[in-house]
């Protein structure tokens, strides 16, 4: 749990540790940190993780655009007691940081969702659980529960074109206790990414990344449909016999448990509709590639619109948190509809090449509607505690952590993405203190200066 003082306390951990000669797994830098992960990953993993979109501009961009905004510390003020404390959605959070959801990622390590789930618990800030994640939601929320009961935990929503898919999973994420529900608006098509292009890796067409809809009884109900449908029409492709498809239906098989009947009778978290105890191996062969290519069709609706979103409130209770805002009057039309927070995002610089940088959009949102009834918060190469201190003086009211808690994860599991977080939240500690502040609540553009 973040403490009062937490970075002073971190330190000293650290330091202590150095008298008996060990030193920390994870590295307190990012440059380093980037390093060794990368050295720890297989290329697949590195290009879906680290990799953007196109020649990687819109990476540049946003560290960029943080660059061009300089701290100016204030002396002489008592900061000897300080909190970064805040409230989100009713919820009062041990710091304004968030571990951002990152679909696919027991490519970085196995049953990545669970670890990163304790990790976030551990620390007291939420966990956006991955909608393309590789753990149902329910076992992620009990492994969270195990570490600190009532461990906050949003939803990431991708909005699929049948909508008894979207209710669905909406239902599930109601009930493991999801404290708000983040749709994201920025990937209703995969943006052209060359690093996995050049290696033909799409994690999804191997099963990996889409536990949240094979542990959903209507995304199987979907499936039976449509393989239904093929059937009685005679259009079941003929399928390319090759070693690598071969590799392809076991890695298919081997991330889909519920294919031999394993979870259908007892694991909890899973519930396919699948009868017996093993599904043999013809129905294992047929049904995986058969929800894999389901998955592919209907993960996401290019067609989403306003309306779409409109209809949420119908669906649900929770708060509303639109993901992929950067034009203000996106945001005002947000703001406009009800919805309760927005996440001013450009996904990583993973969709678009040469798009604005979540820093600059922050600036034109914030002027826009930072004033109104709405939370905003931040992600996309946001990898320090400086760079969080610059964002909450920006305007926003928190920020969401993607590639560092990952590349800790590569590391060390639950620990290292947990040490990778706490490394940042210990260093905003220390900023907030060094530049003259005693909460994150206080900071504004004043602890800021635009440089040319």
């Amino acid at each position: 749990m973040v403490s009062v003082n937490f970075g002073r306390s971190r330190q000293n951990d650290v330091y202590t540790a150095g008298v008996h000669g060990r030193t920390p797994t994870v590295p307190a830098d990012f440059a380093e940190l980037e390093r060794r992960a990368r050295a720890k990953m297989s290329r697949r993993a590195w290009a879906y993780i680290a990799g953007g979109a196109g020649e990687g501009r819109t990476m540049t961009a946003n560290r960029r655009a943080l660059d061009s905004w300089a701290i100016v510390p204030r002396v002489l003020r008592d900061v000897s007691e300080r909190s970064l404390q805040t409230e989100l959605f009713g919820q009062t959070l041990s710091a304004p940081v968030l571990f951002a959801p990152v679909g696919a990622g027991a490519l970085a390590y196995p049953d990545a969702d669970v670890h990163i789930g304790r990790a976030a618990a551990e620390l007291g800030v939420p966990y956006i659980f991955s909608n393309q994640g590789c753990a149902p939601m329910e076992g992620v929320a009990d492994a969270m529960e195990a570490v600190k009961p009532g461990a906050p935990r949003w939803f990431q929503l991708y909005w699929s074109t049948d909508d008894r898919l979207v209710d669905s999973l909406i239902r599930r994420a109601e009930t493991m206790g999801a404290a708000a529900l983040t749709v994201t608006l920025d990937t209703t098509m995969l943006g052209w990414r060359p690093q996995d292009l050049n290696l033909g890796s799409l994690p999804f067409a191997r099963a990996e990344g889409i536990d949240q809809y094979t542990s959903d009884p209507s995304f199987w109900e979907i499936v039976a449909e449509r393989m239904r449908d093929a059937a009685s029409t005679g259009e079941t492709a003929k399928q390319e016999v090759s070693l690598g498809a071969i590799k392809t239906l076991l890695s298919i098989v081997r991330n889909m448990p519920e294919l031999s009947g394993i979870l259908s009778t007892g694991r909890k978290g899973r519930s396919t509709g699948l009868k017996g105890r093993s599904s043999g191996l013809k129905e294992r062969v047929t049904k995986g590639p058969a929800a894999v290519q389901t998955f592919l069709d209907i993960y996401s609706r290019p067609s989403l619109d306003w309306d779409d979103i409109a209809s949420l409130r119908e669906k649900t209770t929770l708060p509303i948190v639109l993901k992929g805002i950067l034009h203000p009057d996106d945001a005002r039309t947000a703001v406009e509809l009800g919805i309760d927070g927005i996440i001013v995002s450009n996904h990583g610089g993973r969709q678009i090449d040469g798009e604005i940088s979540s820093t600059d959009a922050l600036v034109d949102v914030v002027d826009a509607v930072g004033e109104e009834d709405v939370k905003i918060l931040i992600d996309s190469g946001f990898y320090t505690g400086s760079d969080v201190f610059k964002a909450l003086a920006l305007g926003a009211d928190a920020v969401c952590i993607g590639r560092p808690h990952m590349y800790g994860l590569a590391l060390n599991g639950a620990d290292g993405a947990r040490d990778a977080v706490a490394n940042i939240l210990a260093e905003l500690d220390l900023t907030l203190g060094l530049s003259g502040h005693t909460s994150v609540a206080d900071l504004d553009r004043s602890a800021l200066k635009h440089l040319p």
